[in-house]
């Protein structure tokens, strides 16, 4: 039975608060103004006394209006009619396609047990050479992508989600601009990924609570369709606006803050999302890829830094670039070798990085004004098409041509011995000339 209250007791920005019995942390309720119904949240409790974070925002409500409160949390329908489609935060359309209410699901669930959990053995393929052949996706891995303002990452993310090897894309976008948001749609709509993909977007015009429910509505989906046999990627963009959003609401309820203002549980609700990543035995799997942006390029801001905490390791994204160093997947030893790619992969993976950090370390004794070397000028050959050939992200190739191309390129630049590879290796893979 829905409780209904007549009387609100107080109106704060975006939260009301009132008098109720028997209510429920996280329980949906809906308002009744002179310009319509608007859902709210219960957000806190003390006592008798019931804080709302309102959807749509405090203004139009008065003192007098009605709060219906419906008795369950935020839902959202599942169904393969899912996919193709473009919600917002609240779960109405967004592409002026039909509402969906069938099958509802909560969300914001619990994490899967560790125990129905198998170790990670799978790779997922992108296309892009940083990612397969130097710091491979793993199926079921967390993995941020650290990044600064003015970078591409949404283009990154784009490109991976039209062509990561995959079954379902479950797309979250949180404080995005509306250009951001077209661009997302546009691309996988060109590129034939729209029908395989389920996109959740709040904009930065948007009420700021529908930010917060992105992505556990993006992960309660996923969690659906991983039952059904389904490799799913989750990508959610941005985490930082998340966090801000996290913070704001904190500070309309007065809530003691933490560092820089972020509220004292930031670790758990990252956690919480980021331990959705799973794979099942008998069923699919959740991968989680999102995107943290470091205010000023400080990977010790709160949000990255309990990031790096929680996760499998980060890309960095810099200079539109995915950077070979900073960059790491912790898992990427469960796929490099025989079994899922090349038994030249974990070698060439060592190796080229070892001579391009060697070739960083010429670019500063040529810029202090030393005399270049033989090997000096080898380095930096090698270092220019190291640069314009793998880490460029326009380069979109598949993992053994990747390794081809790793050999090519050591061939082109160096004599064999100088590469440090194992001579069995060079007999096998080293280029032979025409």
């Amino acid at each position: 039975m829905k409780k209904v209250y007549s009387k609100i007791e107080s109106i704060t920005g975006s939260v009301i608060t009132v008098k109720a019995e028997d209510i429920r942390y996280g329980d949906l309720a809906e308002v009744d103004t002179v310009f319509g119904t608007s859902l709210a949240e219960v957000n806190r409790l003390d006592g008798d006394l019931v804080s709302l974070q309102v959807f749509a925002g405090g203004r139009g409500i008065s003192t007098g209006d009605t709060v219906r409160f419906l008795g369950r949390p935020m839902q959202v329908s599942f169904s393969d009619n899912l996919l193709g489609r473009v919600f917002s935060g609240s779960g109405s359309p967004r592409d002026k396609g039909p509402a969906l209410h069938e099958n509802m699901i909560p969300i914001g669930g619990p994490s899967v047990n560790p125990a129905q959990r198998i170790v990670p053995r799978n790779m997922i393929r992108t296309g892009i050479p940083m990612i397969d052949l130097f710091n491979t996706l793993v199926v079921s891995q967390k993995l941020p992508i650290f990044s600064v303002s003015g970078e591409p990452y949404n283009e990154l993310l784009a490109r991976i989600a039209m062509q990561a090897e995959v079954d379902i894309i479950v797309l979250g976008g949180m404080g995005l601009k509306y250009d951001d948001y077209l661009f997302f749609k546009d691309t996988l709509e060109e590129g034939g990924a729209l029908s395989r993909t389920v996109m959740f977007v709040h904009t930065a015009s948007d009420p700021t609570v529908e930010c917060l429910m992105i992505p556990d509505m993006s992960l309660a989906v996923a969690e659906q369709f991983a039952l059904q046999k389904k490799d799913v990627l989750v990508l959610l963009t941005d985490m930082t606006n998340f966090a801000d959003a996290m913070k704001e609401i904190s500070i309309i309820q007065e809530q003691v803050p933490s560092n820089r203002g972020y509220p004292g549980d930031l670790y758990s609700q990252l956690a919480s999302r980021y331990e959705k990543a799973v794979d099942f035995e008998t069923e699919g799997s959740i991968t989680v890829l999102g995107v943290t942006t470091m205010p000023g390029d400080d990977v010790t801001h709160p949000v990255p830094d309990n990031t790096g905490y929680i996760t499998e390791g980060q890309y960095y994204l810099k200079n539109g670039r995915i950077e070979p160093f900073g960059s790491l997947s912790r898992l990427k030893q469960m796929v490099n070798g025989p079994k899922s790619s090349r038994k030249d992969h974990r070698p060439i993976m060592d190796g080229m990085i070892k001579l391009y950090s060697a070739y960083k370390d010429t670019l500063e004794k040529k810029a202090m004004g030393f005399v270049m070397s033989d090997w000096d000028t080898k380095l930096l050959k090698y270092g220019a098409q190291f640069e314009k050939q793998m880490m460029d992200l326009s380069v979109n190739i598949p993992l053994e041509r990747a390794l081809d191309l790793g050999w090519e390129i050591l061939a082109d630049c160096f004599s064999p011995e100088e590469t440090g590879l194992r001579s069995e290796l060079i007999g096998e893979f080293w280029p032979k000339k025409d």
